[in-house]
């Protein structure tokens, strides 16, 4: 068995290694690049080596430095995770030759599975079913035009070497086809520096069926059942689910029996992917599933099928790179309840999915479902790296149970400040297509605009929020003292102003009651002036102002943003200084009010682009407070 291994990657798959790893008594390694000196996988791991700055093609994209790492540490053998080198033939050849143990399929596999057109032939070769198309050599636009027509439109263009989504292209009529080439041709160039394409038929209401498979030395070949990952945003996996909603125990035999055919057609090795497009039309039928790709590694949504079927395929490939065979025969595995997994991102849904970047300053989950993650409260979401933040997986005896049980832990998590895709999560598997099964990949693209909208906060939450900040008076006193100028009378009525998402509404307090009866769930944000309102799954912060308009940032990370538009008319720093918790840094005139913008901890004056009479929109960066200690 292996004593020591290197983990080649980073985030929720680094930790979700090391945790079998140590298990299974195996003293692990990390690597980390500058942006990832702090991360979680890093702590984790018994030792951790530095490989090269942020950029992941300076670092975890560099097999020499991977490999001087494992030599360095006294590594037997390296994991590669998912992503960055883990289907790379040539760094699993250069481990091998390393005198190094890779624990994968092996290098041969890699290189027949790589190519679509290669592999589609393999399989073709091997009894699986493919998806009808064109896979020739002859890639004249001509050729393939005329091809396209044959097949009968709508078609696919796919790229050879694509995945992810890059270099694909469907085309409903003839006369958009050459373009459309030429536009996926450019960008499997620029993506994958091959931009040979294959034809393939548009399958109507298709489906992402994919079946997990494990290979070992000794020749076995197993299945581990189906998982369903139909619901996809521009061919990025959302939800995945095991086992397919609707799937019939004949269908089940057929595709898991075509999904081992097409292992055992590479002698494959190792945790592997046999993935599979379905016309859903009228149901899953065996006639209507064909061969798409194998993907030569384990995937993201692994643990679902870890879920339903007891296993640990972490261990497993750990056991078979010792050379051990695989630990069950294909009869002793079977089907428990149902699982269901949510991929939980960094990003704004309501601006196009963008990225939100920056430090996590609220990590909660409830911890009633499985949890894979490579971060933690205080940590930074890189622009460097894919920004997820979690895994969140359930598991119930049935499926609408599990789905239950996901809603629930989603509703119940809280991430603060950086925008997250919960609330989109939530409105997603509670969407009446969802429950119902009535799934395919465009789905998310049809409900976008419903799934995606920005949740408004009504006047009453708004209302019950005035009434938290002031509930009693020596609560309020304390959170305001921070507050430049305000100070409320002893009856404390009064006008004041509320700003969520730099929309700002104004509320006359007059205390009742029934004005002390909260309906909504707030929460301390460490900022007096600011709390946290759980809206739909997500933390929205609601920042207190009145109206002589003063108030201070809410960025615990440093960033001080603009809370909304408006004219800079003070700048009270300048670069470099030193600043204490609560000094004044730029007052901002806004809505005929001005709003003082303090520091929200000792430190210094850095990046600062607030300039007196700038008009700035709602978010800008105006200038940042770096803890004295970080430099």
């Amino acid at each position: 068995m292996i004593k020591s291994l290197l983990i080649a990657n980073r985030g929720e798959i680094a930790c979700r290694i090391i945790r079998t790893a140590r298990q299974m008594g195996i003293r692990t390694v990390a690597v980390y690049s500058d942006a990832d000196a702090k991360a979680l996988h890093v702590r984790s791991a018994d030792e951790a080596v530095h490989i090269g700055p942020s950029p992941a093609a300076e670092s975890y994209l560099v097999g020499e430095k991977i490999i001087a790492a494992a030599k360095q540490t006294g590594a037997e053998a390296i994991h590669p995770g998912y992503g960055f080198l883990s289907e790379n033939a040539d760094f699993a050849q250069s481990v091998i030759d390393s005198g190094l143990i890779w624990v994968g399929p092996k290098p041969h596999a890699i290189r027949a599975m790589g190519l679509k057109d290669a592999a589609k032939q393999l399989m073709d070769n091997a009894g699986v079913p493919t998806t009808p198309g064109y896979l020739g050599e002859d890639q004249s636009p001509e050729t393939l035009a005329s091809e396209a027509e044959k097949i009968g439109y709508p078609v696919l263009i796919k790229a050879v070497a694509g995945g992810g989504g890059k270099g694909m292209r469907k085309v409903d009529r003839p006369e958009d086809f050459a373009d459309a080439l030429v536009s996926c041709k450019r960008e499997a160039q620029a993506s994958f520096g091959n931009d040979i394409c294959l034809i393939e038929k548009w399958i109507e209401s298709p489906r992402h069926i994919e079946v997990q498979i494990f290979g070992d030395s000794h020749g076995n070949v197993v299945h581990l059942f189906e998982r369903d990952c139909s619901l996809q945003r521009r061919h990025q996996k959302v939800i995945e689910e095991a086992p397919a909603p609707g799937m019939d125990e004949a269908t089940r035999a057929a595709v898991c029996g075509a999904a081992v055919r097409a292992a055992k057609a590479v002698n494959y090795e190792s945790a592997g992917t046999i993935e599979f497009i379905a016309d859903g039309s009228n149901g899953l039928d065996a006639d209507k599933i064909w061969f798409m790709e194998m993907n030569t590694r384990l995937q993201v949504e692994h643990p679902v099928t870890e879920e339903i079927t007891g296993v640990d395929l972490v261990e497993w490939q750990l056991r078979v790179a010792s050379g051990e065979p695989i630990p069950v025969k294909q009869e002793e595995l079977s089907i428990n309840g149902h699982a269901i997994e949510a991929r939980l991102y960094a990003e704004d849904p309501a601006k196009g999915f963008l990225p939100s970047i920056g430090r996590l300053d609220v990590l909660d989950f409830c911890n009633d479902v499985r949890i894979d993650t490579g971060v933690e409260a205080g940590a930074q979401v890189s622009p460097f790296y894919d920004p997820m933040i979690a895994k969140v997986i359930s598991h119930a005896a049935d499926r609408h149970s599990a789905i239950d049980r996901l809603k629930s832990e989603l509703e119940c998590s809280n991430v603060w400040p950086l925008r997250t895709n919960k609330s989109f999560l939530v409105r997603l598997i509670d969407n009446h297509n969802v429950l119902n099964a009535a799934l395919d990949t465009g789905l998310i693209g049809r409900e976008q605009e419903t799934l995606t909208a920005k949740p408004r906060v009504s006047d009453r939450a708004l209302s019950d929020a005035l009434n938290w900040f002031v509930r009693d008076q020596a609560d309020f006193d304390q959170r305001a003292e921070p507050m430049i100028g305000f100070r409320m009378n002893s009856a404390r009525r009064g006008k004041y102003t509320l700003s969520v998402d730099g929309e700002t509404r104004t509320f006359c307090y007059d205390p009742t009651p029934e004005g002390q009866m909260f309906d909504h769930a707030f929460r301390e944000s460490g900022d007096p002036a600011t709390q946290l309102l759980n809206l739909d799954g997500e933390l929205i912060a609601i920042t207190l102002g009145r109206n002589d308009g003063t108030g201070h940032a809410s960025s615990a990370d440093g960033a001080i943003l603009s809370p909304m538009p408006g004219k800079i008319i003070a700048v009270a720093v300048a670069e470099g200084d030193a600043v204490a918790k609560g000094d004044k840094l730029v007052t901002l005139e806004a809505m005929k009010m001005e709003h003082t913008l303090t520091a929200p901890f000792d430190g210094v004056v850095r990046n600062l682009s607030a300039s007196e009479g700038a008009q700035v929109s709602d978010g800008v960066a105006l200038v940042e407070i770096v803890a004295a200690d970080d430099g």
